[in-house]
């Protein structure tokens, strides 16, 4: 669906836009600095604050206006929407625990995956994300198992559309070696990267399927960079993250 179509609200889609701006912001924002974020007309912008005011989703001290917890609701909703979500917590602190290392569950958007559980050790990593955290697909080893269980359309779609961000010296921007990657990685059912997204930072993932066999979501063991290669992450991780994957499978619905 096309913003020409119908079908499309767009006055909704302006208000989700706003949400959005906010939510990005450092804190409390003045209707100019969201109309700027949003490219919106400050009129237009006021009616759609003045609603979410008064749906209670955002507040304001006259000059500032904020979010308020309702908007929790929004993205808990959707969590709670996922039969996996609740078992994932149990397996992932399993796991944690058990191999003595940081583990996530994401899922795929758009460019990026979404963080939806994650399961710290005491040893917290230089860039350690939390619930709700996105990270750019092309460099990170739960992005591209997810990325590998798209079909080859939509991964092609994918490659000629996205834009990857050269983050540290080893991360991966060639579309044709990307390509190569991600298919490797659904041949292989597991994905490995080193330093592409930090360069402190490797990470071993496998996918989440469903009982159809689809990939909806991946988990990953994360590791400092220097202590594992592929070879030795593999030997130490994957088959308990495999197992992890059965445990959130055999309640995907």
């Amino acid at each position: 669906m096309t913003p020409e179509s119908e079908s499309f609200v767009r006055t909704f889609a302006r208000g989700l836009k706003v949400i959005e701006a906010m939510g990005a912001g450092p804190g409390p924002m003045t209707l100019g600095e969201i109309a700027e974020q949003v490219d919106l007309p400050r009129t237009a912008v006021r009616r759609f604050l003045m609603t979410l005011v008064e749906l209670s989703f955002v507040r304001s001290d006259g000059k500032h206006y904020w979010l308020t917890p309702r908007v929790l609701r929004l993205g808990l909703s959707y969590l709670s929407s996922l039969p996996y979500w609740r078992q994932a917590q149990f397996s992932l602190e399993e796991l944690c625990t058990k191999k003595k290392q940081s583990c996530a569950l994401s899922v795929l958007d758009d460019e990026d995956i979404v963080y939806i559980q994650r399961q710290h050790t005491k040893r917290i990593l230089p860039m350690s994300p939390s619930l709700g955290i996105r990270l750019p697909a092309h460099a990170v080893s739960m992005g591209r198992v997810l990325l590998a269980g798209l079909d080859d359309a939509a991964l092609e779609a994918y490659l000629q559309k996205a834009t990857f961000k050269q983050l540290t010296s080893a991360t991966i921007v060639d579309r044709d070696v990307l390509r190569e990657r991600i298919k490797k990685a659904r041949e292989q059912g597991y994905a490995w990267i080193d330093r592409e997204l930090d360069d402190s930072i490797c990470g071993l993932a496998v996918p989440v399927r469903d009982r159809s066999g689809a990939t909806i979501a991946a988990i990953n063991i994360s590791l400092p960079s220097g202590e594992f290669d592929e070879a030795s992450a593999v030997d130490n991780f994957l088959v308990d993250l495999r197992q992890t994957a059965s445990q959130l499978r055999a309640v995907s619905g």
